[in-house]
C-alpha cells in the first residue's frame, strides 16, 4: 500500500546541480523521518542524507555534506534532495526511503537504518 516515487534525476556536467523529489503515499500514521540513498554499479548502497520531519534535524554522509541538502516540501508527503557542485563520484541510482511502521528513526553517519519502504530509484549521471 505504501508507494515511494523518486523523480528529478538526469545527466549533468561536473559542478552542476539537480533537485531530486520523493513523493510518499499510503503511509500509515505519522512519517517521522525520510532518507536518501544511492548505489553505483559494483558498490554498496550508501546512505546519503536523512531528515527528521518533526524536528527538522538533518544528517549527511561525509561525502556529500556541504553540497547536498535534504528538506521537506510544503506538502507532508514530499521530500527533496538538492544536489549542488556535483562530482563524477556522485553518479549513482538514488533511492528514497521511508521508515518501518512503528520502527522509529535510527541514523548512523547519515544513513537511516530503520528503512521499511523503498522507491524505484532515479538515475543521476555526472560527467566531466
Amino acid at each position: 500500500q505504501v508507494q515511494v516515487v523518486e523523480s528529478g534525476g538526469g545527466s549533468v556536467q561536473t559542478g552542476g546541480s539537480l533537485r531530486l523529489s520523493c513523493e510518499v503515499s499510503g503511509y500509515i500514521g505519522s512519517r517521522p523521518c525520510m532518507g536518501w540513498f544511492r548505489q553505483a554499479p559494483g558498490k554498496e548502497r550508501e546512505g546519503v542524507a536523512t531528515i527528521f520531519t518533526t524536528s527538522g534535524l538533518t544528517f549527511y554522509a561525509d561525502s556529500v555534506e556541504g553540497r547536498f541538502t535534504i528538506s521537506q516540501g510544503n506538502a507532508e508527503n514530499t521530500v527533496y534532495l538538492q544536489m549542488n557542485n556535483l562530482e563524477p563520484g556522485d553518479t549513482a541510482m538514488y533511492y528514497c526511503a521511508a521508515p518501518k511502521f512503528g520502527g522509529g528513526c535510527t541514523v548512523n553517519a547519515g544513513r537511516l537504518t530503520s528503512v521499511g519502504f523503498w522507491g524505484q530509484g532515479t538515475q543521476v549521471t555526472v560527467s566531466s
